[in-house]
């Protein structure tokens, strides 16, 4: 049995000041017509900057981003499938990206992949948006297996740069999912525990009736290094 989110939400408010204090670190609601509207090309590029950012520090991408925006015709889908083999292979040697020929390949693949997908549901951030929230979890597995170096961490952290509502399973997350009484493992990797923390979510989302983002970040403000709110600032697109 965990403990209701009233008492998590108690404690990050003591820790941050108050519940005023508290709600200024909360990120926007998700906006499900904004993410509708949202283009298959910044769809792409927030998918390529997740796989890039994966295991690189991320001011090196950010500080390259005009050169990958360039070099990878601004994100076009369509565009990109048409590019031959020799256009691929000249980006092994681009100098204005980081040239890890891998990644640079999960681009091409996943442009197919959100080509496949609008052809499907009119565009990639239409298939979002009517994507409920209480099944990240089926969401982060078709990302796994029809997308390109989407799985893990960074698909969520790819939906959560989007606009998506949905929760992170990051270390202060998962340690507060872990106090409030949740058995899973310190690292949520199997399909088991993300269930389980799925369910958590959506038992906490009927409680509170607050975005999945806003129990997200409330759980890791409860928990772990109590950073200030200006260094909580400069977390990028909200990390937890």
């Amino acid at each position: 049995m965990t403990i209701p989110f009233k008492t998590i939400r108690a404690r990050a408010e003591k820790r941050k000041g108050g519940a005023k204090a508290l709600n200024k670190l909360l990120p926007p609601k998700p906006d499900p017509k904004a993410l509708a509207k949202l283009g298959d090309d910044r769809v792409l590029a927030e998918m390529t900057r997740r796989a890039f950012c994966a295991g690189f520090a991320w001011s090196v991408i950010e500080a390259k981003w005009p050169g990958f925006e360039k070099a990878f015709l601004k994100f076009q889908p369509g565009k990109l499938t048409l590019q031959p083999d020799e256009f691929w292979d000249g980006l092994m040697k681009d100098a204005s990206i980081v040239r890890n020929g891998a990644k640079i390949m999960s681009v091409r693949a996943n442009a197919s992949f959100v080509r496949e997908v609008a052809k499907e549901h009119g565009s990639f951030g239409k298939f979002l948006a009517q994507w409920p929230s209480s099944d990240e979890a089926g969401l982060l597995e078709l990302l796994a297996k029809r997308g390109s170096r989407l799985g893990g961490n960074t698909g969520q952290m790819l939906l959560r740069f989007l606009g998506w509502d949905g929760f992170v399973t990051s270390r202060d997350v998962v340690a507060c999912l872990r106090d409030a009484g949740l058995d899973v493992a310190e690292t949520v990797t199997s399909k088991r525990d993300l269930a389980k923390v799925q369910a958590q979510f959506n038992a906490w989302a009927e409680e509170t009736g607050l975005p999945y983002t806003h129990l997200s970040r409330i759980c890791a403000l409860s928990v772990g290094e109590n950073y200030s709110s200006e260094t909580l600032a400069r977390f990028a697109g909200g990390e937890e």
